[in-house]
């Protein structure tokens, strides 16, 4: 007795050998493909169908009532994305200046080792500098020993009040730059 699936392949192989005939393919024949299409789920139909009464939107709210739409980004109370993405690192100022900061105690060690004049370009040689540093920032933070400081003359882009009043009182000076002189060291 022939089973199920030798019955299929023999049916198949009979439509094998009868499709060398050419077959003309017209709108009537047309059929979707087998298990492609599904009917339509028609809710509010009762309880049995899945999708009765409540016609799947739940109970009461906003949600469930004609032409109902929430705010666009709307989370449900919750602090939507938009509000909370530039909490997150990475939303950096575009074109921020990076400042050397070299404190009132540093300008100690760059007299000893480069003398008591401290131009942009000796300071641009320290380890401290490097390619994108955009100026030189001076702030308090430490003594300076009268000695070396006597005859000191430092060029920087700021000056911190109580670091310019430190370096006035052991007898040196500051030469502020403006931010357009940082274009011209640059280029040159």
């Amino acid at each position: 007795m022939p089973t199920q699936k030798s019955a299929a392949k023999a049916a198949a192989v009979s439509a094998d050998s009868s499709s060398s005939e050419m077959v003309r393919l017209t709108l009537e024949g047309l059929a979707p493909a087998v298990g492609s299409t599904k009917k339509r789920n028609r809710i509010g139909r009762g309880r049995a169908h899945g999708q009765g009464k409540t016609c799947g939107h739940g109970h009461n709210g906003e949600g469930q009532r004609a032409g109902q739409s929430s705010k666009r980004g709307f989370e449900g109370g919750q602090m939507p994305a938009y509000r909370r993405l530039p909490k997150l690192p990475g939303f950096n100022v575009p074109n921020a200046r990076v400042w050397l900061e070299l404190t009132t105690g540093e300008l100690n060690r760059l007299v000893k080792k480069f003398g008591s004049t401290l131009t942009y370009d000796v300071i641009a040689q320290t380890k401290h500098w490097n390619l994108k540093t955009d100026g030189i920032r001076i702030i308090d933070g430490g003594a300076l020993d009268p000695k070396l400081a006597a005859k000191l003359t430092v060029e920087a882009h700021y000056v911190s009040p109580a670091a310019l009043a430190k370096i006035e009182a052991v007898g040196g000076k500051v030469l502020l730059k403006s931010p357009s002189d940082l274009s011209e060291t640059e280029s040159a």
